[in-house]
């Protein structure tokens, strides 16, 4: 399986035709949140039009939560916020927002909520899976010069996904293996950054730039 990985876009798309055609084919796109700048939150209708396969979607912390009723109109997108999905053999798990930053953003939850929302979907789950979350797992892809910045409550669970395709950190940008838990940060895609993740036995990531 062949997936996109977006995020941070901040509601400059100028770079996904760019960045498509650097893709190549792919079976769907994962987007890690930002898709706007503080609204409007029909901005991003015109970014998940852009796509021609699945795009499997949560809200960042600089989104309205509103943001998630646009995502649940769009037929080509999965709202994956506090849910889960799965695909050819995969379990996609979704958390949208961040945990509290110093900037009283428009979604934000509290780490206690965190953990609530990864444990209850993580109940009874096997296999293989995938968290899509705008923030990182504290001590991860979070390093900003004056500290980690992620969600404590994600970092306990590192372990339980294979794969975690953050964003939210612009300086981030990267990837991390933690406990047998790769963690990614494809990077600000408002300045042509993603990353291809292709999964079959091993999970391979490649950094594009466009």
């Amino acid at each position: 399986m062949k997936l996109l990985a977006l995020s941070d876009l901040h509601g400059d798309y100028s770079h996904i035709e760019s960045i498509l055609k650097r893709a190549g084919e792919i079976d769907a796109v994962l987007i890690a949140g930002d898709l706007t700048d503080f609204g409007p939150d029909e901005k991003a209708l015109e970014l998940l039009e852009m796509f021609k396969v699945p795009v499997l979607a949560v809200p960042g912390n600089c989104d309205n939560p509103s943001l998630l009723k646009v995502l649940d109109k769009n037929e080509n997108t999965i709202n994956l916020h506090n849910s889960l999905h799965r695909m050819e053999g995969l379990t996609f798990i979704g958390l949208g927002g961040s945990n509290p930053t110093p900037f009283n953003t428009p979604f934000e939850l509290s780490e206690k909520k965190i953990g609530e929302y990864i444990g209850t979907l993580l109940s009874g789950l096997k296999g293989r899976m995938i968290l899509l979350s705008h923030a990182p797992p504290l001590n991860t892809m979070d390093k900003l010069p004056h500290g980690n910045v992620g969600s404590a409550a994600l970092a306990r669970y590192l372990g339980r996904f294979d794969l975690i395709v953050c964003g939210h950190i612009h300086e981030a940008r990267g990837k991390v293996s933690v406990n047998g838990t790769t963690v990614v940060n494809p990077g600000m895609a408002s300045k042509g950054q993603g990353a291809i993740i292709t999964i079959n036995e091993n999970i391979n990531i490649e950094f594009i730039e466009a």
